[in-house]
């Protein structure tokens, strides 16, 4: 992902219209309907499963080179917020319990210095592969620290993802490409970057750390030419042949990781066309049988295919439409999955939210939780990550903020981070999601949303709710229609950070007003 010129690229793209939290100075004729006498009634089937939750991650692009560095207790608690699936004295989480951890496995700018072309230090990285053909394995140890603290606090998944190629290996000897669109990798490289990408890969497993996936390139539908930050064009063709010689490495070399593909930059670019020919319509072109770029009988490939969020989440019902026509495309594909693979809030969002600007608060995240809820609920995502987990930048792209600076500095929770937690915490990998019906109403609600998980081991039961609107709303919380009992509730909103609720059996629930609420029960 990058901030760059992409704006001008797509604005022309988005949507217009209107959804979310009206404003408190609305009169409440034009806010959400105040709830009087009526109690909403949500009632789970858990019997109705659609699809399982793999997992839930953020990636440490491309602060925690440095953050990684930073004095131990600032750099742990930044860890706990992230990866903690542990609790207070007093019943509250004290992180959002993180199931997947994305390493950026850098190209070798940041080497390269102000001779990168890329004008933010922040935004280079580091290479292990050095431009001599060595491997030197001291590089990146930020990074390293980070992945080895999320395997600390138990984060099942290590997936690793290059923006580049590394710079020794480029057309240019840069690790972004040059005006046009033809990508930075001569096909007379690729089988050395699958070599790379093994060998990085097993460079870690030695270090410890095991590389559950490898995502080998990223939105591959942009040029990547302005010097922003490391990254490469792909076309279709490419991305078929770079992953099967990387599938031939993995097999050689015995190692286990399975192959995700293709980071696509925008969720339409999985289903058709559009204005990328050539580097679009990736379900039919990797996964049909018939097509030239079919890769869906490689024995690493894992059977999932990734794309990124971003220009489809508003206004809501373009969004529902976009991940309608998604989850059709990717269900006439036996087995198939579909991983949201990265997002954070870019552009206007059809003047419904802006992503500049930092906001600690809970607008932000509100808007936040509804994109989960779509990519989940409409798209049926079995996975679901956030950009960059820790970011310097005047921007609505952080869980967690610190001061621009390499060694040390102050950090600042943000309500989005909260907000992630109030699924990736409670939804553990392996849960399922069950259907949830409104009995008094089965129209969709903008500012009234609620989804629930099952865990099929145990049969404990999640439901995600979330009210953007300006008033309180009242339900009763059932299951096939009987009542569920033993429930906590872990509230996000202004004044509260998953902060734990006790919820008396048989008594009616109250959703706050601008605030995104987990209910947990063990049945």
């Amino acid at each position: 992902m990058r901030y760059n010129t992409i704006y001008s690229q797509f604005f022309a793209m988005l949507f217009a219209g209107l959804y979310g939290a009206c404003s408190s100075s609305d009169t409440p004729k034009e806010t959400t309907p105040q709830v009087d006498t009526t109690t909403i009634t949500l009632n789970i089937d858990d019997a109705t499963a659609y699809q399982t939750i793999e997992h839930f991650g953020a990636s440490d692009a491309w602060s925690c080179q440095f953050v990684g560095n930073w004095p131990d207790a600032k750099k742990n608690a930044m860890a706990d917020l992230l990866f903690s699936q542990n609790n207070d004295a007093n019943g509250n989480p004290l992180g959002i319990g993180l199931s997947l951890w994305r390493f950026n496995v850098g190209a070798g700018s940041a080497e390269q210095g102000t001779g990168s072309g890329i004008g933010d230090e922040w935004r280079r990285a580091e290479s292990f592969l050095q431009p001599n053909g060595q491997y030197d394995w001291n590089r990146q140890q930020g990074q390293v620290w980070f992945a080895n603290a999320a395997k600390q606090r138990n984060v099942s998944n290590l997936l690793i993802f290059p923006n580049s190629p590394p710079v020794a290996l480029t057309r240019n000897g840069k690790a972004f490409a040059d005006v046009g669109l033809q990508s930075n990798l001569a096909a007379d490289k690729f089988d050395a970057y699958a070599e790379y990408l093994s060998a990085v890969t097993q460079g870690l497993q030695n270090m410890g750390l095991t590389v559950n996936y490898i995502s080998p390139m990223n939105e591959p539908q942009w040029d990547w030419s302005d010097g922003g930050q490391e990254g490469t064009p792909f076309y279709n063709n490419e991305i078929a042949q770079i992953t099967t010689k990387l599938n031939q490495k993995l097999e050689q070399k015995n190692l286990a990781s399975k192959i995700n593909v293709a980071e696509a930059g925008q969720i339409n670019y999985l289903y058709e066309v559009g204005n990328r020919p050539g580097r679009s319509d990736q379900v039919k072109d990797f996964f049909t049988t018939t097509s030239p770029n079919y890769i869906g009988n490689l024995s690493h490939l894992e059977n999932a295919i990734s794309g990124h969020s971003y220009f489809t989440t508003s206004p809501y019902d373009a969004s529902a439409t976009q991940r309608q026509q998604l989850a059709s495309a990717v269900s006439q594909i036996s087995g198939l999955k579909y991983w949201m693979s990265e997002y954070c809030i870019l552009g206007d969002n059809a003047g419904e939210i802006n992503g500049n600007g930092r906001d600690l608060g809970i607008e932000p995240a509100l808007y936040l939780a509804k994109v989960i809820h779509q990519d989940l609920a409409v798209a049926q995502a079995t996975a679901w990550h956030w950009w960059v987990a820790i970011s310097p930048y005047d921007y609505k792209d952080g869980l967690i903020y610190i001061d621009k600076q390499k060694q040390d500095g102050s950090f600042y929770q943000s309500k989005m981070l909260w907000a992630l937690g109030n699924y990736s915490r409670f939804i553990r990998p392996g849960f399922k999601r069950v259907k949830i019906d409104n009995t008094q109403n089965t129209s969709v609600n903008k500012n009234f949303l609620y989804s629930s998980y099952k865990d099929p081991s145990t049969g404990k039961l999640v439901t995600v709710v979330i009210n953007s609107g300006s008033q309180p709303v009242t339900f009763k919380l059932q299951r096939q229609n009987a009542n569920v009992n033993g429930l906590k509730a872990y509230v996000t909103s202004a004044d509260k950070n998953l902060q734990v609720q006790a919820i008396t059996d048989g008594d009616p629930i109250v959703v706050p007003a601008h605030a995104i609420v987990t209910l947990t029960t063990g049945l």
